[in-house]
């Protein structure tokens, strides 16, 4: 079994299932095939998409693991923000794995956190979920106090932009965060 085998992003575990043993995997990590961005997680780092990769591994730890806030921004293209660290969501309760690197855990409630959650290829087939753009404003007015009201002001100016985005998609998401709902509806009156 070679490297190619392998899933774009997997655990230690995953390989063992694979069929490798673990001097196998130390021996792809020395020869650089893959590389180590956590505590037992690799990638192959060609195989994904660079933007994607840190969501990638957060994945083959977390089936649930979903790009959230500014970084869905920059992958929606609605800010020019260079993150430091993924913002990866998780449902309010679950364990954060400890020790990925370029990670910053957020906690969403379990009862919406599957609203506007769409799948993308990261890259030969790995599949990496991703809040919807219209989610993803919700939740930067929801959370403003800690994101900032001007990301979350100029992501919905860009968004208004854009062809085919209309305030009704926009508020039917927002109607599922009764506090962010007023806030969405006030930008949209200063906006238009």
């Amino acid at each position: 079994m070679s490297e190619r085998d392998l899933s774009p992003a997997f655990t230690l575990q995953d390989a063992r299932e694979a069929g490798l043993t673990k001097d196998q995997v130390y021996s792809l990590l020395g020869r650089e095939e893959i590389e180590r961005v956590g505590r037992g997680v690799y990638v192959r780092p060609d195989a994904l998409q660079p933007a994607l990769t840190a969501l990638a591994a957060a994945t083959a730890l977390r089936e649930d693991a979903t790009l959230c806030l500014t970084s869905a921004l920059v992958h929606h293209d609605l800010s020019d923000a260079i993150p430091f660290a993924s913002d990866i969501a998780l449902p309010r309760g679950a364990h954060h794995p400890t020790g990925l690197a370029n990670v910053t855990w957020r906690s969403f409630d379990p009862q919406t956190f599957h609203i506007g959650r769409e799948f993308v290829d990261a890259g030969e087939g790995a599949t990496v979920a991703v809040y919807s753009a219209e989610r993803t404003l919700v939740d930067c007015f929801r959370l403003m106090h800690q994101e900032g009201s001007d990301i979350a002001y100029e992501a919905l100016r860009r968004w208004l932009r854009r062809k085919g985005n209309t305030p009704a998609g926009l508020l039917k998401v927002a109607g599922s965060f009764p506090k962010a709902l007023p806030r969405i509806r006030q930008a949209l009156e200063v906006l238009l």
